[in-house]
């Protein structure tokens, strides 16, 4: 068994669940004038979505449970392809929402499960980097399959955008069933056991770390363009530069991290977290001229998610009776960490504080995160965990 095929053939899946999550976002006004909405309220779809995948994440994992993990995610898949299906060919946004709650069922337990896949398939030493791996195709969907989606959205019409990231899902169930080994059906899951290893204080400390740091990140990326239009008069050409940038950040920072967690689990989390306090903070100063400001979001990208592995690998070593379960509803923490984020960068400028406090108040939740890390340090080898 290839080990790389079937790393990639789960990075093929996380490339279209992360295309299919962050497209809407730039077709906000185009659905929203073919389903005769306002766009504030398409943008329900995206909360809809993110809502979807953290009550999604654990039951939808308990009920794959009985499958092997090789089926597992290939029936995860296949909602993922039915969903998109569906809100390319939904009538009216009731059942646009609809379509995008099932869209979302697939998420965290396709991460979670694929994750624990991702360690299993490479030794102790390299398992972080194996789940890096991964997320690697997440991080690829906002440098490519992002923008191709959403310019397919803009001239050819947004529900041909769904239609074409369905078919990333055929492509990943192809890649699945011919790169991952086949393996026994799963047992029952027990779960009341898996439940009892999940409430652990270790566990819940160690998601609690995974929020914050996903709160620190979305506080800025969510508001970025008009931080970047305030303190740097940017323009919209240099604003999707930016973006760009950021998007190249996170797929060089996902590398990072999983080789720094590879080299100590404890240390990449708080050298991680302080980072990106750090760089937040001075990010206001960053911002005051197009060259730094340039530098700053690709540094912004790159920290942000170089802390995802670890979070990740943490909480799967803390929940080691339960790996699975832990890891999807981790993934299901860094959405509500993005709900988190987006509320503070929000109410920073309703409190009237300035947009250079939104990368400032990021760094403030990213201390927090370094200071919940600490108390957390992990006192188990990552192999138990899988």
């Amino acid at each position: 068994m290839n080990s790389r095929a079937a790393l990639l053939a789960l990075a093929v899946g996380a490339f279209g669940i992360g295309t299919t999550e962050f497209t809407p976002m730039g077709l906000l006004p185009v659905i929203a004038s073919g389903v005769g909405v306002s766009i504030p309220t398409a943008g329900m779809l995206i909360t809809a979505y993110a809502v979807g995948v953290m009550v999604g994440a654990p039951i939808m994992t308990l009920l794959m449970g009985r499958f092997s993990r090789r089926t597992a995610l290939m029936l995860l898949m296949s909602i993922f392809i039915v969903g998109n299906l569906l809100s390319a060919l939904a009538p009216n946004y009731g059942l646009l929402l609809l379509s995008r709650l099932v869209t979302s069922l697939n998420h965290g337990a396709f991460f979670g499960i694929g994750a624990v896949v991702a360690a299993s398939l490479v030794p102790k030493e390299k398992q972080a980097a194996a789940v890096a791996t991964m997320f690697m195709g997440l991080t690829i969907a906002n440098i490519g399959g992002v923008p191709l989606a959403t310019w397919v959205g803009q001239q050819l019409g947004w529900r041909l955008a769904f239609a074409g990231t369905a078919v990333l899902g055929v492509v990943a169930i192809t890649a699945l069933a011919l790169a991952l080994p086949a393996s026994a059906p799963g047992a029952r899951p027990d779960v009341r056991r898996e439940l009892k290893a999940i409430v652990q204080p270790q566990v819940l400390l160690a998601m609690a770390t995974t929020v914050l740091g996903a709160g620190a990140m979305f506080t800025l990326y969510t508001y970025v363009a008009p931080v970047l239009t305030e303190l740097t008069g940017a323009s919209n050409a240099f604003i999707a530069m930016s973006l760009a940038l950021i998007g190249i950040g996170f797929t060089v920072g996902n590398g990072i991290g999983g080789r720094l967690a590879d080299w100590s689990l404890d240390g990449a989390t708080r050298i991680l977290l302080a980072a990106l306090a750090v760089l937040m903070f001075v990010l206001p100063l960053a911002f005051m001229h197009h060259a730094t400001a340039a530098l700053g979001v690709l540094l912004f990208g790159a920290a942000t998610f170089a802390i995802v592995p670890p979070l990740q690998i943490r909480v799967m070593q803390a929940a080691s009776e339960a790996p699975g379960l832990a890891s999807s509803i981790n993934v299901g923490a860094f959405n509500l960490g993005n709900a988190v984020g987006a509320a503070l960068g929000g109410a920073v400028i309703s409190a009237g504080l300035g947009y250079a406090a939104i990368p400032v108040a990021g760094g403030l939740l990213a201390a927090a995160g370094l200071l919940l890390a600490w108390l957390g340090r992990t006192r188990a080898p990552v192999a138990e965990a899988c």
